[in-house]
Protein backbone atom coordinates (compact mmCIF):
# COMPACT_ATOMS: atom_id res chain seq x y z
CA UNK A 1 0.00 0.00 0.00
CA UNK A 2 1.35 3.44 -0.93
CA UNK A 3 -0.38 5.08 1.89
CA UNK A 4 -1.18 5.17 5.74
CA UNK A 5 -4.08 6.86 7.19
CA UNK A 6 -5.35 8.01 10.95
CA UNK A 7 -7.36 10.13 12.54
CA UNK A 8 -5.40 12.26 14.77
CA UNK A 9 -8.14 11.87 17.64
CA UNK A 10 -7.48 8.00 17.56
CA UNK A 11 -3.97 8.48 18.73
CA UNK A 12 -3.76 8.91 22.46
CA UNK A 13 -2.33 12.52 23.62
CA UNK A 14 0.56 13.15 25.49
CA UNK A 15 0.93 15.92 28.28
CA UNK A 16 -2.82 16.49 27.56
CA UNK A 17 -2.91 17.17 24.29
CA UNK A 18 0.10 16.52 21.85
CA UNK A 19 -0.96 13.70 19.48
CA UNK A 20 2.25 12.29 17.56
CA UNK A 21 1.63 10.91 14.27
CA UNK A 22 4.93 9.15 13.08
CA UNK A 23 4.33 5.59 14.23
CA UNK A 24 0.39 5.55 13.66
CA UNK A 25 1.28 7.05 9.92
CA UNK A 26 4.25 4.63 9.91
CA UNK A 27 6.76 7.70 9.06
CA UNK A 28 10.03 6.79 7.96
CA UNK A 29 11.87 9.91 7.71
CA UNK A 30 9.26 12.65 8.55
CA UNK A 31 7.97 13.59 12.12
CA UNK A 32 4.18 15.10 12.44
CA UNK A 33 1.84 16.06 15.20
CA UNK A 34 -1.35 18.19 16.36
CA UNK A 35 -1.34 20.03 18.96
CA UNK A 36 -4.52 20.81 20.87
CA UNK A 37 -3.55 23.70 23.17
CA UNK A 38 -5.93 24.95 26.05
CA UNK A 39 -6.71 28.96 26.90
CA UNK A 40 -3.21 30.09 28.82
CA UNK A 41 -1.22 26.75 28.47
CA UNK A 42 2.51 26.76 27.53
CA UNK A 43 4.62 24.36 26.55
CA UNK A 44 8.02 23.02 27.95
CA UNK A 45 10.83 24.68 26.86
CA UNK A 46 13.27 22.65 24.36
CA UNK A 47 15.63 22.33 21.42
CA UNK A 48 16.23 19.72 18.88
CA UNK A 49 19.80 20.16 18.59
CA UNK A 50 20.69 16.35 19.62
CA UNK A 51 18.90 14.86 16.81
CA UNK A 52 18.85 17.67 14.05
CA UNK A 53 15.09 18.05 13.75
CA UNK A 54 13.87 21.28 12.66
CA UNK A 55 10.56 21.90 12.62
CA UNK A 56 7.53 23.98 11.26
CA UNK A 57 4.38 24.98 13.26
CA UNK A 58 1.49 26.00 11.56
CA UNK A 59 -1.10 27.84 13.41
CA UNK A 60 -4.38 25.80 12.18
CA UNK A 61 -6.64 28.47 14.42
CA UNK A 62 -6.80 30.80 17.33
CA UNK A 63 -3.50 32.65 18.11
CA UNK A 64 -0.10 31.95 19.99
CA UNK A 65 3.12 33.15 20.79
CA UNK A 66 6.28 31.30 20.07
CA UNK A 67 9.12 31.95 22.29
CA UNK A 68 12.28 31.53 19.84
CA UNK A 69 15.88 32.21 21.38
CA UNK A 70 14.16 33.96 23.93
CA UNK A 71 12.50 36.60 21.14
CA UNK A 72 8.56 36.40 21.29
CA UNK A 73 6.89 36.29 18.10
CA UNK A 74 3.01 36.08 17.58
CA UNK A 75 1.07 33.94 15.44
CA UNK A 76 -2.34 34.64 13.91
CA UNK A 77 -4.69 31.35 12.88
CA UNK A 78 -3.05 30.48 8.85
CA UNK A 79 0.52 31.71 9.84
CA UNK A 80 3.77 29.41 10.00
CA UNK A 81 7.19 29.50 11.79
CA UNK A 82 10.33 27.32 10.76
CA UNK A 83 12.43 26.72 14.11
CA UNK A 84 16.53 25.13 13.51
CA UNK A 85 17.06 22.41 15.24
CA UNK A 86 19.65 24.13 17.42
CA UNK A 87 17.19 27.02 18.19
CA UNK A 88 15.25 26.88 22.05
CA UNK A 89 11.17 27.57 21.41
CA UNK A 90 8.17 27.51 23.53
CA UNK A 91 4.58 28.07 22.92
CA UNK A 92 2.54 30.18 25.10
CA UNK A 93 -1.25 29.81 24.26
CA UNK A 94 -3.61 32.77 23.64
CA UNK A 95 -7.11 33.02 25.73
CA UNK A 96 -8.62 31.14 23.28
CA UNK A 97 -8.19 27.48 22.46
CA UNK A 98 -5.53 27.05 19.30
CA UNK A 99 -4.42 24.23 17.14
CA UNK A 100 -1.36 23.56 15.96
CA UNK A 101 0.33 21.35 12.89
CA UNK A 102 3.92 20.57 13.84
CA UNK A 103 6.16 18.86 11.19
CA UNK A 104 10.16 17.94 11.80
CA UNK A 105 12.65 16.40 10.12
CA UNK A 106 16.87 16.08 10.37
Amino acid sequence: MSYTRVDYEDVEPVAGGLHFLRDPLDCDQLGVSVLDCEPGWSGKPHDHAEDGHEEVYVLVEGAATMTVDDEAVPLAAGEAIRVAADSDRQIHNGDAPSQFVIVGAP
